[in-house]
């Protein structure tokens, strides 16, 4: 039986080739093509000076709103050819794109990281795509891998120790000029501490983490970056961390925290500001300020006396807690003469950003109560509204309006009570410049003065 079916299945197929010799030709079946794979794309937000941004794929919203040291989570898509652009975010709501759009080839079975560098006021703002392999990390290890993102920052050794290991007697994991990057590098997970030195120059550390774990399954990608929250001179880096869905900043365990503080009280005395019994700053009048000291994070006791009187206390700000890598500013504010004198303290956000003017105004004067806040582009407010509106003084919780973004330009500043038109403070024109801070204290008159007026800090105060 067999064999005979054998004959027949070779003689149906002689057939069959007869009848397409008949023909044009036999019939070619094309193998039905594969499946696209699964390609993976995470963004990384690294240009200090930039704003935030929208990531665009093929003209459509892929990622919103991201902002500087974020890292988006990976994404998962299907292999092809993608155009991408970044559009920049305008306090005007404009979107103008200022990276691409370019083509990405995005094969499967790869990890992108497409990391935003440079810096927009040199123009030199460019992304940087570096493609991995996907797999599995190990169990019991952690993978990491490192990319120098800090334009114009030095060559740099990488160091990954034990903790406390003697820096002298260790080799570096890595040597990176600026956009180099190591390769993954897969470790025993555990404790480590990660020091980032000039290269060469074990005794010059820009960056030290302390003791960090490495967790059993990490896959991190760590970029170096600008640090802009505090002390950015001795530790101008800052790690920005991408582990899968999510994004951390990790600063050097002693960048400190960045301290001023502003004398706002009419009827005080020039003051000395004490730290832990220290002097720290000296002699000190309204309505003027001290600027930033960088004190190590801790919990500290702040004391204000009269210039020279250490022993007489008007503040007492015992037990304040002073965070790693913040700006603060501490006022003295409310009235020694009612004894409502006391400290607020306001973190701060000191980050330029060179398409924006970031503008904040504080209430530290008393006898203003409620007041009704105007940027106009003139300084006719007769048809305006006001930008912010019923701001009280609180000596408990300061009140300000917070960091602002403007379109840099010229703007009048003017304060008036609540819901009337009548200025009490300006109207006051103010030139703004991209990537300028401005804080504007509105406090009483000096000695002899009728209406409130205004200590002017940071790029105001030149």
């Amino acid at each position: 039986m067999n064999k005979i079916t054998t004959v027949l299945s070779v003689s149906a197929l002689a057939l069959a080739l007869s009848a397409c010799d008949d023909s044009d030709g036999p019939t070619i079946l094309e193998p039905n093509p594969p499946e696209p794979g699964d390609s993976y794309v995470r963004v990384h937000h690294a240009a200090a000076d930039a704003p935030r941004v929208n990531v665009a794929v093929d003209g459509e919203i892929f990622l919103e709103d991201v902002d500087y040291q974020v890292s988006s989570g990976v994404t998962m898509v299907t292999e092809g050819t993608y155009s991408v652009g970044v559009d920049a975010i305008l306090p005007d709501q404009t979107t103008p794109t200022v990276i691409g759009p370019v083509d990405l080839d995005l094969a499967a079975d790869m990890r992108y990281e497409v990391v935003a560098l440079g810096s927009v006021a040199d123009e030199t703002l460019e992304p940087l795509v570096i493609a991995n392999e996907v797999s599995d990390v190990a169990s019991g290890e952690a993978r990491i891998q490192v990319l120098h993102g800090l334009e114009g920052g030095p060559t740099v050794d990488v160091f990954l120790t034990e903790v406390d290991a003697d820096l002298s007697m260790a080799q570096p994991a890595a040597t990176l000029a600026y956009q180099d990057y190591t390769p993954q590098v897969d470790v025993t997970a555990g404790e480590y501490q990660i020091r980032v030195t000039v290269s060469g120059d074990t005794d010059t550390v820009v960056f030290d983490s302390g003791a960090v774990m490495l967790e059993d399954g990490a896959d991190l990608f760590l970029t170096a970056t600008a640090n802009v929250a505090a002390n950015t001179t001795d530790r101008p880096l800052a790690l920005l961390v991408a582990d899968g869905a999510e994004s951390s900043v990790l600063y050097s365990q002693d960048t400190g925290a960045d301290v001023r503080v502003v004398h706002a009280v009419s009827d005080a005395p020039n003051v000395d500001v004490l730290v832990d019994g220290a002097v720290a700053i000296s002699d000190l009048a309204f309505p003027d300020y001290a600027g930033y000291v960088n004190l190590a994070a801790n919990t500290y006791d702040i004391a204000v006396t009269p210039t020279g009187q250490n022993g007489t206390v008007v503040i007492d700000a015992a037990d304040t807690a002073l965070a790693n890598a913040q700006a603060y500013s501490v006022f003295a504010v409310g009235l020694l003469g009612d004894s409502t004198i006391t400290a607020a303290i306001l973190a701060d956000s000191n980050r330029r950003v060179a398409t924006e003017a970031i503008v904040r105004i504080v209430h530290a004067s008393p006898a203003a109560g409620e007041v009704d806040i105007y940027v106009t582009a003139t300084d006719d407010i007769s048809e305006a509204d006001p930008a912010f509106t019923a701001v009280d003084f609180d000596a408990a919780a300061l009140q300000s309006t917070g960091n602002v973004a403007l379109t840099p330009g010229e703007y009048y500043v003017t304060v008036t009570p609540t819901g009337s038109k009548t200025a009490a403070i300006g109207p006051i024109m103010l030139d703004l410049q991209g990537g300028g801070l401005y804080t504007a204290v509105a406090v009483d008159p000096s000695a002899g003065g009728t209406l409130p007026q205004l200590i002017l800090m940071d790029d105001l105060d030149q």
